[in-house]
C-alpha cells in the first residue's frame, strides 16, 4: 500500500498525525507545503502517488484546495481529508465541492481522525471515485459562523447538497437562521445564478396567500387589477423558501402538494396549467409530526417536503460559538453605524456565553446592535448590559437553573467526543443527591432515604458503590 501524505505548515500538527499513523502501522510521508506535495505529485512513478491524504487547508503558498483540485485533476479516486483550523461554511463547502472526501475541524481528536484516515484507506482500495466538479470557494465573507460541532454537521449537510436538487426541510427554533441556511443551500447550488424566493406563510392573510403563491389573472377576484406573477414563476429555474410551513392553510397545502407531485399549477382565475420547475426548501419552528397527528398538517405533503431533514441547533447548544457571533456582529453594527466597533471585557463575553438566549441568534444579533448604539464606553462590562440580560443573571443565581447546566455539560462531553456519559453523569447526579439528603439529615440514613424515596438498603448499597463518604453518617449495625 502506497503511504498516506500528510501536508500541513504545522510541524505539531504533522507530528501529531505521524505518531498516530506509527502506532498504527500505518506509512506516511509529511510535505511542510501544498507546493511540495504538488512538486512530488508524479502519476508515472507509484512513488510519487499518495494512497490518500490529509491536507490543511490554509498555508503559505499554494493552499490545500489548490492541491486538491491537482489530485483529482489526475487521480480522481484518491481520497483527501482536509484539516482547517477555521471552520466555516465556505470552507466545509469549498472542500465538499474540490471532491473531498471528508473535512476535519482543529481541533481535532486524534483517534477521530485516525479513524477518518482509515476509513479513507478502505475506501482508497476498494472503489475507484469519479471526479467531483470543480467550483472556486467564494471570496465573500461567511454567510453561517459557527465552530460547534452541531453546526460543523449543518456545514457538512450544505456541502453534500451543494450538487443537489433535492427538497429540503429545515427545522429549528425561531431565529436560529434558517432562512440563512435555506439562501446558503441555493447558493452552493446548480441554481445558484437562478432566483431565490422567500415566503413566510404565516406572515401573510389566509385569503391573499394562494395569490402570492401562484399568482392571478386579472379580474380573478375585487381589485385584482392587472395579472401577477407567484412566487412560483418568480422563483422559476430558481429556489423557493417557504418559511414556517407549519402555519400554511389546509386548502393551500393541497394545491401545494400537487405541485410537488407533477410539477403544475393554476393561477388564481386561470384555466391553462403552468409548469413550475423550482427547487423547495421549506422551514419550521413547530413538530410537523405532532401536527400531522392533530390532523393540523397534511401527511402526504408532509413526506413530499421531508426528503431531506436538516436540523438547525439552537444557540444554547452552541455555546462556544457565542463569541465568534458576538465579534462578527459588533463588528456589522459598527460598519453599518459607521462607529468604531465596541468591545467586550473579559468578564462580560464569559457572562454573554453563558446566556441561553431562546430568540437565539437573531436576539443575540439585536444585543450586539444594542450595545454598539447604547453602551456608554468602547469597553462594555456587564453592569453596561441592557437590564433584561441583566435580570437573567440574577435569576440564574437564585434558582441555580440545573438542567440548563446539566444539558450545557451532555452537550460538552458529547462535543469532546468522551464515551459512557450516561453512567458517568448518572454516578454525580446520584452522589449529589445522596450526599446533600445525608447532610440534611445528619447522616440518618433512615431519613435521607425516606427523603430520596428509595429504601434504606438500597441507599445504604449506592453509597458503598459510589464510594461516599458525609461526615457524622450513622453506622451499620
Amino acid at each position: 500500500m502506497k503511504p498516506v501524505w500528510i501536508i500541513d505548515d504545522d510541524k505539531s500538527i504533522r507530528w501529531v498525525i505521524e505518531k498516530a499513523l506509527s502506532r498504527e502501522g500505518i506509512a506516511y510521508q509529511s510535505f511542510v507545503s501544498a507546493q511540495d506535495g504538488l512538486d512530488t505529485l508524479d502519476v508515472d512513478d507509484p512513488a510519487g502517488t499518495p494512497q490518500m491524504v490529509i491536507s490543511d487547508i490554509r498555508m503559505p503558498g499554494a493552499s490545500g484546495l489548490d492541491f486538491m483540485r491537482a489530485l483529482k485533476a489526475k487521480l480522481p479516486a484518491t481520497p483527501i481529508i482536509i484539516m482547517t483550523a477555521y471552520s466555516d461554511l465556505e470552507s466545509a463547502v469549498a472542500a465538499f465541492q474540490g471532491g473531498a472526501y471528508e473535512y476535519l475541524p482543529k481541533p481535532f481528536d486524534v483517534d477521530h481522525a485516525v479513524a477518518l484516515i482509515r476509513r479513507a484507506l478502505d475506501e482508497s482500495l476498494r472503489v475507484e471515485q469519479q471526479s467531483a466538479p470543480q467550483m472556486e470557494a467564494s471570496v465573500a465573507a461567511p454567510e453561517i459562523l459557527g465552530v460547534a460541532p452541531a453546526m460543523q454537521e449543518v456545514f457538512r449537510a450544505i456541502g453534500r447538497l451543494s450538487q443537489s436538487h433535492a427538497t429540503v426541510m429545515i427545522t429549528g427554533e425561531s431565529g436560529s437562521g434558517k432562512e440563512l441556511v435555506a439562501r446558503a443551500l441555493h447558493r452552493h447550488s446548480p441554481r445558484a445564478a437562478k432566483p431565490f424566493i422567500a415566503i413566510n406563510t404565516a406572515a401573510i392573510p389566509k385569503d391573499l396567500l394562494e395569490s402570492e403563491l401562484f399568482g392571478h389573472e386579472r379580474g380573478a377576484f375585487t381589485g385584482a387589477a392587472a395579472t401577477r406573477r407567484g412566487r412560483f414563476e418568480q422563483a422559476e429555474g430558481g429556489t423557493l423558501f417557504l418559511d414556517e410551513i407549519g402555519d400554511m392553510p389546509a386548502e393551500l397545502q393541497t394545491r401545494l402538494l400537487r405541485v410537488l407531485s407533477d410539477g403544475q399549477f393554476y393561477k388564481v382565475g386561470g384555466h391553462t396549467p403552468m409548469t413550475a420547475n423550482v427547487r423547495v426548501i421549506a422551514a419550521t419552528h413547530q413538530d410537523l409530526e405532532a401536527r400531522v397527528k392533530q390532523g393540523l398538517f397534511r401527511e402526504d405533503l408532509f413526506h413530499r417536503l421531508n426528503v431531506i431533514r436538516l436540523r438547525l441547533p439552537s444557540l444554547r447548544e452552541r455555546h462556544e460559538d457565542i463569541p465568534l457571533l458576538i465579534k462578527h456582529f459588533l463588528a456589522k453594527s459598527a460598519r453599518e453605524l459607521q462607529v468604531e466597533s465596541k468591545l467586550l471585557s473579559p468578564a462580560t463575553l464569559h457572562f454573554l456565553s453563558q446566556q441561553d438566549f431562546p430568540g437565539n441568534v437573531r436576539q443575540l444579533e439585536n444585543l450586539c446592535h444594542w450595545i454598539t448604539v447604547m453602551a456608554p464606553g468602547q469597553q462594555v462590562e456587564i453592569s453596561d448590559l441592557p437590564p433584561d440580560i441583566r435580570a437573567d443573571k440574577a435569576r440564574g443565581a437564585a434558582d441555580g437553573d440545573w438542567r440548563r447546566a446539566l444539558e450545557r455539560e451532555v452537550a460538552a462531553s458529547l462535543g469532546r467526543g468522551e464515551k459512557n456519559i450516561y453512567d458517568m453523569l448518572n454516578r454525580s447526579f446520584e452522589s449529589a443527591l445522596i450526599v446533600k439528603a445525608l447532610e440534611h439529615t445528619g447522616g440518618k440514613k433512615i431519613e435521607a432515604a425516606t427523603l430520596l424515596g428509595i429504601g434504606r438498603n438500597t441507599l445504604t448499597r449506592k453509597i458503598q458503590d459510589l464510594h461516599l463518604e458525609v461526615d457524622g453518617i450513622e453506622k451499620d449495625d
